[in-house]
């Protein structure tokens, strides 16, 4: 169910079930920006005062290190606070930037994950105008009955549970204003996402429109079924992938209907006490789904986070395909070459790979070039490791381990941080983010996947 996973009954249990409905949505323009004006104030404050406070008591390093902590926190606590109240993109942000702790200081993503599971549902009434609109009738005129308390709230809308003639549903409902304020939104968002990543807009300017277009293509849900059934279709025969059927009859551009699925959300499976069997089994299920959408079909799921699936009689269920990403076959053949073992042992093959990407640009000059070579060559071979060895055990925590430490490293580089250009495709960042999430995903599953290369690539 797009990007508001559908969740079983049990997840609603303890701390979760108990958050405070949301009763309004500031839905006009002046409104928002006014919110999201105060939050960028309130952080362009906090860090005046941290210079301030800097300058008197950040004498040496690990004095320096915590007020810059302290300032995080506080930042992260008033941005995620306002973004979460105005739900729609600032929220949808948050939750793709908390995928990859390597974009953020730790601050941030522990508080950006919370968009991931735990973000206030809107109250009943404001569901039923929705449904006036859409459908000119109530929910309980469409439905036998129609829980009017929702099973999961998140970023652009939230999910209700709903029984017709006997069938289960679950109803996803988009919150009001959302799509008419994307923009506008995104445009003040900016300037903070800009300042807590500390990179320059002009560097990155065609990211944030490839952001925006997969953002506005969530908010149409008519967009969200036609590619739901479309790629469910296309991946039917996936061993142990199952899908819920989806219901054009009860759905518009603001509501979707499909079955509701009862199982184990895969965060709640992943940290239990499953065997390595059961474990190995939902991970390969996860491994193929990704493998057959990216290399085959050159459009996949690129919302990978945990609420979007499910594990039920030792199947995983995919809920999700609002965020998904068409790739072309030129692009794919240029992204996928880096599996390629030849480039980890010639370092022109990479250089040419790189320029062919655009990591590496014409007015590079040789120091840069060296110094882009020899970070890629360190994240080729750790990267492509699992598809080095046949059978790859992600449960090894030295793995990701070693990726959030390079990503840290990196983040903190002041020399790659003012390399200027704007580097590499905008359509890597929906290919990264669904294999960062995956290789996330299935070392949280401590799971054991065969991984193979794609056919056309030699050994």
């Amino acid at each position: 169910m797009g990007s508001d996973p559908v969740k079983n009954s049990g997840s609603l249990k303890g701390t979760k079930s108990e958050k405070k409905e949301q009763e309004t949505i500031r839905s006009g323009a002046v409104g928002r920006m006014a919110a999201l004006g105060g939050a960028g104030a309130r952080v362009g404050v906090n860090y005046l005062k941290h210079y301030g406070r800097a300058m008197v008591g950040g004498k040496d390093e690990p004095s320096r290190r915590r007020l810059r902590e302290e300032l995080d926190a506080k930042n992260a606590e008033t941005v995620y606070d306002t973004f979460s109240k105005l739900k729609g993109g600032p929220l949808k942000l948050a939750q793709m930037l908390s995928i990859d702790k390597n974009l953020l200081p730790a601050a941030y993503a522990r508080q950006f994950a919370q968009a991931q599971s735990s973000v206030p549902p809107l109250s009943y009434p404001l569901v039923a105008q929705t449904f006036r609109r859409e459908f000119g009738k109530a929910p309980e005129e469409l439905f036998d009955h129609f829980e009017k308390k929702a099973s999961h709230g998140a970023s652009i809308g939230q999910v209700h549970r709903a029984r017709r003639k006997g069938r289960e549903y679950a109803v996803k409902v988009q919150y009001p204003g959302v799509a008419r304020s994307l923009k506008s939104d995104l445009a003040v968002v900016k300037p903070i996402a800009l300042r807590i990543l500390g990179l320059r807009e002009a560097d990155v300017d065609s990211y944030f429109r490839e952001v925006e277009t997969r953002l506005l293509e969530e908010t149409d849900y008519r967009h969200e079924l036609e590619r739901s059934v479309e790629l469910t279709a296309a991946s039917a025969h996936l061993k142990g992938v199952r899908f819920p059927t989806y219901h054009p009859e009860l759905s518009t551009g603001r509501i979707l209907s499909s079955d509701w699925i009862d199982g184990m959300p895969l965060d709640r499976f992943a940290d239990g006490e499953e065997t390595q069997r059961e474990r190995d089994r939902i991970g390969q299920a996860l491994w193929d789904f990704y493998a057959h959408q990216v290399h085959d079909l050159l459009v996949f799921h690129a919302d990978p986070h945990p609420g979007n699936f499910l594990v039920k009689e030792g199947e995983l269920w995919v809920l999700d395909f609002g965020c998904t990403k068409k790739i072309s076959r030129e692009f794919y053949r240029k992204q996928f070459r880096f599996l390629d073992p030849r480039l980890e042992r010639d370092p022109e093959l990479l250089r040419e790979a790189l320029r062919d990407l655009d990591v590496i640009l014409p007015d590079d000059g040789a120091e840069q070039i060296e110094a882009i070579t020899s970070l890629c060559m360190i994240w080729l071979e750790l990267l492509a490791r699992p598809f080095r060895e046949g059978t790859f055990d992600f449960g090894d925590p030295a793995f990701l381990k070693s990726i959030y430490d390079l990503g840290e490293e990196n983040r903190k580089a002041d020399h790659l941080r003012t390399m200027r250009g704007q580097r590499g495709s905008p359509d890597t960042i929906y290919v990264n983010r669904a294999f960062f999430g995956l290789y996330s995903l299935l070392g949280r599953l401590r799971a054991r996947v065969k991984v193979e290369l794609p056919s056309w690539i030699s050994t």
